[in-house]
Formats: C-alpha cells, structure tokens, sequence
C-alpha cells in the first residue's frame, strides 16, 4: 500500500512560481501555485544537483505532484521570497513509507 504524508500535517501554504529558464530580459517564472505543505524552518547545509554545500533555511514536505524544480521561487507564509535549493522524491512504492516531496529552501 503506498503510503502519503497525512493531510492533516500540511499546514502550511507555500506559493511555488516554477522555474521557467533564462531569457534576454532576466529569469522567467511560470505563474504561481499554492502548495499545502509541511514547513520546517531549520538552517542545515545540503547540496546542490551540482554538488556544492550551501545553507538551507527551511525544507517544505509536500505531495509527490507538486512541482517545484531547483531554481523556482517560493514565498513563504511570512512573506518572504526563497529560491528551491532542489527538490527530492521521496518515494518508496510499496514500502509503506510516508511518501513526498521534500522541497530545500535557501
């Protein structure tokens, strides 16, 4: 039985503005979307896809479908405006294990 993180957790609301790529006049964002999610504002070192340690304020626990590639902006319930360090699937099939998506923030 594939297992999710409760509903009831989530809650938190993050907006997730999809990294679109570079163009001539700056960096294109797709229109935002509201994540409901679980948000721990805890600072850990994490790395890139690159490879290259940074710091992450906050890690936000969403569904599997949610959508936040590495470099998407995201505004906090606070307000304040983050970039997604990455996004990792937490997916064990059939395991039982609460599956999502854990979103790094920087």
């Amino acid at each position: 039985m594939v297992r999710r993180i409760p509903r009831r957790l989530f809650i938190h609301e993050i907006a997730v503005e999809p990294y679109g790529g570079e163009s001539s006049t700056g960096t294109l964002y797709e229109p935002p979307v509201t994540v409901r999610c679980f948000l721990d504002e805890q600072t850990r070192a994490v790395r890139t896809p690159g490879g290259e340690q940074v710091t992450s304020t906050s890690t936000a626990y969403a569904d599997l479908g949610t959508t936040a590639p590495a470099l998407s902006r995201v505004t906090l319930p606070d307000g304040r405006k983050t970039t997604v360090i990455q996004a990792k699937r937490r997916d064990g099939k059939n395991l039982g294990t609460p599956n999502h998506l854990e979103i790094q923030l920087e």
